[in-house]
């Protein structure tokens, strides 16, 4: 013969309150950051190019320097 096994207890069933979303930041999408569309309709490229791969791929601004994300050129930018 084994243990007996105890009685469970009886719980009141909680109240759940509904769980708050965090609130998103509004931000402008990525694609408005590289363009500008000028007078007369054209349009302005607000980064440059990377040297090594060419027109189509833009260097990222890291503040103190200009990254390329696809080869991993860099261009420091001049302080005065």
């Amino acid at each position: 013969m084994g243990k007996k096994k105890k009685p469970r207890k009886e719980e009141a069933p909680k109240e759940e309150k509904p769980k708050e979303k965090p609130k998103r930041r509004k931000e402008k999408a990525a694609k408005f950051k590289l363009f500008e569309v000028g007078d007369e309709g054209r349009v302005k490229r607000l980064r440059p190019y990377c040297p090594r791969c060419g027109p189509g791929v833009f260097m990222a601004d890291h503040g103190n320097r200009l990254a390329c994300g696809k080869c991993g050129y860099t261009d420091f930018k001049k302080t005065e």
